[in-house]
């Protein structure tokens, strides 16, 4: 942390009290989708060919066929969280406790602790990325 002048100390404590929440807070986005190339390769065609039987709807939502949409991404840079992006396998591999969490899944981990932020419920009903904003922008206000 960089300091211009003679910031009072308050000033300097609050920054520092700022940094250390954003660090206990973590976002975790856990895709309905498995992360082996075929399996990424298959969910791309399906997204095209068959959109309405895809079945990660945070997928479908917030990605094109192959990469994350530029709102998305703008939206996620300006949340002051670390986030985390993981595919089903991975994170059952990382969470086996949580295997029957139906997915997709925006989880908050807050001192080690991982809690559902946004349901699959949730995320499923979402058409768009205006609604998907709204349901984390609510959610997060009260953290």
């Amino acid at each position: 942390m960089v300091f211009v002048g003679n910031a009072p100390s308050r000033r300097r404590c609050r920054l520092e009290k700022i940094d250390m929440d954003k660090n206990t807070h973590k976002l975790i986005f856990v895709y309905n989708a498995d992360s082996s190339v075929f399996s990424q390769v298959s969910d791309a065609v399906k997204k095209i060919v068959t959109p309405n039987k895809y079945e990660c709807n945070l997928c479908t939502v917030t990605y094109g066929a192959i990469s994350m949409k530029d709102e998305w991404r703008e939206f996620l840079d300006s949340l002051p969280f670390e986030k985390e992006f993981l595919h089903r396998d991975k994170f059952h591999k990382q969470h086996p406790e949580l295997e029957s969490t139906k997915l997709p899944t925006i989880f908050i981990s807050q001192n080690n602790t991982l809690n559902p932020l946004v349901s699959a419920d949730e995320i499923n009903t979402q058409k768009d990325i205006i609604g998907l904003k709204n349901i984390i922008n609510g959610k997060i206000k009260s953290i």
